[in-house]
């Protein structure tokens, strides 16, 4: 019987480290390309399915985020485990084909589970491309290195406007009404023509060199495991986040665990039962609850098969304060990024190909920039040492957001708003930087996938999930887009409490002789 290896890893110089970085931002572009262009393509999608903004909030968010979230966790325990730069060519190969089906669907149901779909792939962007970062770059530029890699949300959201329209656009202007070939929309081919280009694009990703794990962390650095091992042990990691498998997983640990675990079922269900009796949307509630469930019944299961990493991961609180605070950040920063294109097309009636260019090219440019500046910010004022600087990065950039999303909206002219999409992404996109650069350095390097899956938690269940959702159903209910995109802004005061509780632990460990990632 042959055994399987585990993945040869090397430590290349910094230039290949460099280069690596090209390639992973050209992937995060791509994710981000893939995930985005539905917002363009609102109006076109909502006419042909026919779908209402609380429908579209949750495509948007909750279909996507939730599974994201929750396959994000055994992924990023799994590159933890096993090849990265092989587990990120497998996830980016399956997200595009997914969106590729996206241009497949012919009703609201087909497309939801597209972009489920859509989300299990990207899940293993995140924990992939920092795990790989933090081994390519050492502890004093990788809040810089991530913020780089990370300049491929803004790049990605920006170009997938202009190339969604364009796509969309020929192809409908191409042909006759009832005419189009296959009987594909325009917006079904703009999600064939960019998902598929992603299949080619796996194979440059698995030529990547995979670097030793923890090789600029004092200690041993974590091995790899071989590809059965690995396997073998996210296969049961699934079953701990996955129903009916958790309850499988549950009564092997014991009655009690059990009876805890059913408790929370039964608790959550019944939230999301009486959610959808107050306002309706069954598939929003019944998928955050399962979401929620399954991340309590990881939670569970970690405190008893691996309370090291339970400690390190679930009581660091600067780790969870950043993931809470910033999670925040996401429900406006994701609200915007969903409804902001709408927005402008029903407010100001400003045609789509105008918006992709101007609001596509704003976000992009003024994203881009803003990661990277707060990177590069959290870095030189972190060093090795300091990661609490960071935090008020973070803080600092709430509040700046909260004026210029507050005038963003308050304008009454196309010109006005258009000026104000630069600075508005610059300053939501500042926190992620600093704050990314805070999860990787405050968790030991066998678990930074783990802990970077725990970080998505907060974007995509409290950011994304709740965010879009949460404008949507509220303008839905007064009748104004402008107003559920303002009423998001009621989250700063948790965020600023949460990010202030991280800082005030990480002042605590700087003062002490407490590592990051040991249990305080």
């Amino acid at each position: 019987m042959v055994r399987a290896m585990p993945p040869k890893t090397d430590n290349p110089g910094p230039a290949y480290g460099w280069y690596a970085l090209a390639v992973l931002m050209l992937v995060y572009t791509l994710n981000f390309i893939d995930r985005q262009m539905l917002t363009i393509l609102a109006p076109q999608i909502k006419r042909d399915l026919g779908i209402s903004n609380a429908q579209f909030g949750f495509l948007y968010g909750t279909a996507f985020g939730v599974f994201y979230a929750v396959f994000g966790i055994p992924l990023g325990k799994l590159a933890d485990r096993w090849s990265r730069k092989g587990l990120l060519a497998g996830g980016l190969a399956t997200w595009s084909a997914m969106t590729a089906l996206c241009g497949l669907a012919g009703n609201f149901g087909q497309i939801a589970a597209a972009r489920i779909g859509v989300g299990v792939g990207e899940a293993t962007a995140g924990p992939c491309g920092y795990a790989l970062l933090a081994d390519y770059f050492p502890a004093r530029r990788r809040a810089t290195a991530i913020a780089i890699y990370s300049t491929g949300i803004y790049i990605g959201g920006g170009v997938a406007l202009s190339i969604g329209t364009g796509l969309a656009q020929g192809w409908d202007h191409a042909f006759a009404p009832g005419l189009h070939p296959l009987g594909l929309a325009g917006w079904q081919v703009a999600f064939l023509g960019l998902g598929l280009p992603g299949l080619a694009m796996a194979a440059w990703v698995a030529s990547l060199r995979e670097p030793t794990r923890g090789r600029f962390d004092p200690g041993t650095p974590a091995p790899a495991m071989a590809g059965t091992q690995a396997w073998r042990l996210f296969l049961g990691d699934l079953g701990t986040i996955a129903p009916p498998f958790t309850l499988w997983a549950a009564w092997r640990r014991g009655r009690r665990a059990l009876l805890h675990n059913v408790l929370g079922l039964a608790a959550m269900l019944a939230a999301a039962a009486a959610m959808t009796h107050l306002l309706g949307d069954p598939a929003q509630w019944f998928v955050q609850a399962v979401g929620a469930y399954a991340v309590l019944s990881w939670a569970q299961a970690m405190r008893h098969d691996d309370p090291a990493a339970f400690a390190a991961i679930w009581r660091n609180r600067a780790l969870i304060g950043v993931t809470l605070g910033y999670g925040l950040i996401c429900a406006i920063a994701y609200s915007a990024t969903g409804f902001l294109p709408l927005y402008a097309m029903e407010t100001f009636h400003a045609p789509s190909a105008q918006v992709a260019l101007i609001v596509g090219g704003g976000a992009a440019g003024g994203g881009a920039l803003g990661v990277i500046a707060g990177g590069w910010l959290g870095d030189r004022l972190a060093g090795e040492t300091h990661h609490s600087r960071r935090v008020l990065v973070v803080i600092a950039t709430l509040l700046i957001v909260l004026a210029v999303y507050s005038a963003t909206l308050a304008m009454h002219d196309v010109t006005a708003f258009y000026a104000l999409v630069f600075p508005l992404w610059f300053v939501l996109s500042m926190g992620l930087g600093a704050s990314a650069g805070t999860v990787v350095n405050v968790v030991p390097a066998g678990l930074r996938g783990t802990a970077t899956a725990t970080f998505f938690l907060g974007t995509t269940l409290l950011g994304l999930s709740c965010g879009p959702y949460a404008a949507g159903r509220i303008a839905l209910a007064s009748h104004s887009l402008g107003v559920g995109l303002a009423a998001i802004m009621a989250v700063a005061p948790f965020a600023l409490a949460a990010l202030m509780l991280a800082r005030a632990d990480l002042l605590r460990r700087e003062r002490g002789p407490i590592a990051y990632g040991a249990t305080p």
